[in-house]
């Protein structure tokens, strides 16, 4: 089927209204940026709100968002161009590459005394099992075991972007389940030993600088720092707090390739356009073979499917689901709706999201995509995840008149 005639007006039209609804009313967002990506060329990008609700400084498009797990795709990206240079094997065992994969062990519970009970994994990582969560490292926000990791025996939480932080026990044995974590956290440690570089470099040097993404990195500049939203926290009567306080650190001893960056949501749909234009960025330049982007977009889980994310951290999550009762796979490295999605996306689409309330869509067959930023904790905050809905909803009306 080929994809549909776009008009960017209408599509324009439809988004802006949503945009601008989402920081009006008591039910609101503080601020938002989002844009709308062709295959060829931004169609949309908008903003509506304030950087922080406290200040009268406004959202604007340019504003810097940390951009939280939609920086996990950017490291598949990178991983990706390692396999087609034949410099990584996704199904080796991962310690070949970074032997630290080799000490980890499984945790089966608490003793009576409260203390962890491990032992060695029954199989080897491999970094295909890291790109697609099923190595079994999990985060404590999504998952008791890792909480209880945490509250009683002092790991670090993950936004601490320190070695530490990774150091945590698989869940369960390799390539058996499915459960979202710090698996690409560790992918990007991978990279590294193989480039001989932080990931940081490795990125900038192959996607950012060809892809012109200027205002994206592990450590923000003056500039993107002047520029950047404020977090907000949603309290339990529906207020919402600034946070001037809460940043990802900007040296960080980890580039943790699985929510580690910062960008703009111009820069990110200039990443999405790629993956749209079959790997090619809009200077012509290859990020990625097409035949690459075509094998990175199919189900790479096999018969699993991905689980509902619980929220055990109230103050970081709620329970969050997309498309409740509709079955997901996971690609390399995105969520993959199995059907059609009652947005408009068609099955097959790609997406993820970011803890503080962005996300994103990639829809190859239609050659659209659309990205919603918004600085929020918890995540799947009725407000900014109903914004999202909503605005992708418009976009594929747009489409379809």
């Amino acid at each position: 089927m080929s994809a549909p005639t776009i008009d960017p007006k209408k599509v324009e039209d439809a988004a802006s209204a949503v945009i601008a609804a989402a920081s009006a009313g008591t039910d609101r967002v503080p601020g938002v940026v989002a844009g709308v990506t062709t295959d060829r060329e931004t169609i949309v990008l908008e903003s509506s709100g304030r950087r922080a609700l406290d200040k009268d400084t406004p959202m604007t498009t340019d504003t810097v968002f940390a951009i939280f797990s939609t920086t996990k795709a950017i490291t598949g990206t990178a991983a990706l161009q390692l396999v087609e240079r034949g410099q990584l094997d996704l199904d080796a065992p991962a310690r070949e590459y970074e032997p630290r994969l080799g000490e980890v062990s499984v945790i089966d519970g608490f003793d009576d005394a409260g203390q962890p009970r491990l032992r060695a994994p029954k199989s080897e990582i491999t970094t295909r099992q890291l790109l697609t969560h099923t190595a079994g490292f999990g985060y404590d926000f999504f998952n008791e075991t890792y909480n209880r990791l945490a509250t009683e025996h002092g790991q670090p939480s993950i936004v601490t972007s320190s070695m530490a932080s990774l150091r945590s026990p698989l869940l369960f044995d390799p390539g058996t389940e499915w459960e979202y974590g710090s698996n690409i956290d560790w992918a990007g440690l991978v990279i590294e030993a193989i480039a001989g570089q932080r990931l940081g470099e490795v990125v900038t040097e192959n996607i950012l600088d060809p892809l012109g993404m200027t205002d994206t990195s592990f450590t923000r500049n003056d500039d993107m720092r002047s520029r950047t939203a404020t977090m907000h926290h949603r309290n339990a009567d529906g207020s919402l707090t600034p946070d001037h306080g809460f940043a990802l650190p900007d040296d960080p001893e980890v580039h943790m390739g699985g929510h580690g960056l910062y960008s703009t949501v111009g820069d990110y749909l200039t990443f999405i356009r790629m993956w749209l234009n079959d790997g090619r960025a809009d200077s012509g330049a290859q990020i990625l073979r097409p035949d690459t982007v075509a094998d990175a977009g199919r189900n790479h889980l096999g018969e699993l499917k991905v689980k509902m994310l619980p929220g055990v951290i109230p103050a970081l999550s709620n329970d969050a689901e997309f498309f409740p009762g509709m079955p997901k796979s996971w690609a390399l490295t995105f969520m993959i709706n199995d059907e059609d999605a009652p947005t408009g996306r068609p099955a097959g689409a790609l997406a993820w999201a970011g803890l503080a309330n962005l996300y994103y869509w990639i829809d190859r067959q239609n050659k659209i995509g659309g990205y919603w930023a918004t600085q929020i904790f918890p995540f799947a905050d009725a407000a900014s995840v109903g914004g999202y809905l909503d605005f992708e909803t418009a976009v594929y009306r747009a489409l379809a008149h």
